[in-house]
């Protein structure tokens, strides 16, 4: 049965929508911000470092015109490389009067130079370098201003601008670019994260769903999700979890039925032979005899059919608590063998002991009770006239115990099925069991860490073999 339930819109998938495109918001927004700031820091630097090199060299051929006291070259210099209208080159004497300008018509409503910055420094023989607003208009310049310097005599200052308008402008269009670029990525990352989100959240809500489901007692179904990663795997588990309490409800439901059955059959054979000797059967000596024994055998099988029941229960709920001590596995042997000895006798059936000198860990009385079950399965399907084997020896870490008959054997269809409770097989129906001897057998066996198995093959007799660790 295949079930996929239908996925809307969650808080997981909100939430990991969310996640993901503000991780993404915050990291391209970072990213953005470095990318332009470290441009914008890497451009002044560069502008910089030419002002100063530019300055450098004019000053060095203004110093040679100053040198020789020849204004008129010192403002041919000043005019040749101020010439483009980004640049702004001044020259002044030792008392921070201007001689020369490449903005003439501007630098005329200047009242005091020492007040611009950097004139005052680079006349105390200082150079200094910056940004700062135009001297008479508003846009942002970077300047550098020093001394003019022959043989260790101050000739001047030199002051240098470059206007940063047009870098403005490229930095503006960069950053719209850059902006413009964010916006893409973030509305491509949307895609890709809803993409992401609905692939995450759409197994979790199915398997929630699921969960929902086996809750509610809807064993059975199948869950299927196609993703190679460990929800995969998840959903692989939950499958498994599915089958297994489909499993066990079908269990529990044809346990409940066994256990009616096997509990109505005495109780009604009881109720019947009580009506009878109601009814006048109890006035015939030898007939109310046979009623009473009939009842007195009921009572017994209902008896040992609760005793069973209480067992089973409590080794399968583990709240049987075992009492380990030191047991000899000969002794412990030897003591099943004498309790069904009588049995064997009865039915013609001779029994051979050959088990190893062990000890083992565990609960002897437990023990007993398993190897008890086990041999009066082994009665129950012996024919007259046969032989039980009853062999123990060491394997490695495990005392290995193992009970073989004669008998008919168990169909190789059957063979799986004979540990579980009220095994149906008509093989297990002979005789006087309600088929909980094995299943019992097993859970005390594996109470004591140990495991249990059966081979056989039709006709010649079935196998039961014990592994017990030396330490439980």
């Amino acid at each position: 049965m295949s079930w996929i339930p239908h996925i809307k819109r969650n808080s997981i998938h909100t939430r990991l929508l969310a996640t993901y495109l503000l991780l993404t918001a915050l990291g391209t927004s970072l990213m953005a911000g470095y990318i332009l700031l470290s441009f914008h820091a890497y451009f002044q630097k560069t502008r910089q470092a030419d002002l100063d090199n530019w300055s450098s060299a004019i000053g060095e051929s203004v110093a040679d015109a100053l040198e020789t006291n020849d204004l008129k070259r010192v403002q041919v210099l000043v005019q040749r490389y101020g010439a483009p209208e980004n640049i702004t080159i001044r020259v002044f004497n030792t008392q921070g009067q201007l001689i020369a300008t490449s903005s003439l018509q501007t630098d005329r409503k200047v009242i005091n130079w020492l007040e611009v910055p950097g004139i005052r420094a680079a006349l105390k023989n200082q150079e200094q370098q910056g940004f700062a607003k135009g001297i008479l208009t508003n846009d942002d310049r970077l300047f550098i201003a020093r001394p003019i310097v022959r043989h260790g005599q101050l000739l001047g200052a030199l002051r240098m601008s470059i206007t940063l308008q047009q870098f403005q402008k490229q930095f503006s269009t960069i950053l719209w670019t850059v902006l413009g670029t964010l916006l893409l990525t973030l509305f491509l990352c949307a895609f890709i994260s809803e993409w992401l989100a609905r692939s995450l959240s759409r197994p979790i809500e199915t398997m929630k769903n699921f969960a929902i489901r086996l809750g509610s007692g809807h064993f059975g179904d199948k869950l299927e999700i196609r993703q190679s990663n460990e929800l995969d795997q998840l959903a692989m588990e939950l499958n498994r979890m599915s089958e297994r309490l489909a499993s066990l409800d079908q269990e529990r439901r044809a346990f409940l039925a066994n256990v009616s059955h096997e509990l109505r059959t005495p109780i009604s054979n009881v109720l019947v032979t009580v009506e009878a000797l109601r009814n006048g059967a109890a006035y015939d000596a030898k007939v109310r005899d046979r009623f009473f024994q009939n009842v007195e055998d009921e009572t017994k099988r209902l008896s040992r059919l609760i005793h069973d029941l209480l067992d089973l229960g409590r080794l399968e709920a583990r709240v049987s608590l075992l009492e380990t001590q030191n047991v000899q596995l000969h002794s412990l042997i030897n003591r099943a063998v004498t309790a069904v000895e009588s049995r064997m006798q009865n039915s013609r059936i001779s029994v051979q002991v050959n088990v190893a000198d062990l000890q083992i860990q565990g609960d002897s009385e437990r023990l007993l009770q398993a190897l008890l079950n086990l041999l009066d399965n082994a009665i129950k399907h012996s024919t007259p006239d046969t032989q039980i084997s009853i062999t123990g020896y060491r394997e490695g870490k495990q005392a290995i115990v193992k009970i073989q008959d004669q008998g008919e054997g168990i169909k190789q269809s059957d063979l799986p099925h004979i540990f579980e409770q009220f095994y149906t097989a008509d093989r297990s129906r002979k005789g006087r069991g309600v088929g909980l001897g094995l299943a019992i057998a097993k859970r005390i066996i594996e109470a004591h860490g140990g495991s249990i198995t059966a081979t056989s093959k039709f006709g010649e007799g079935a196998s039961f073999t014990i592994y017990l660790p030396f330490e439980s």
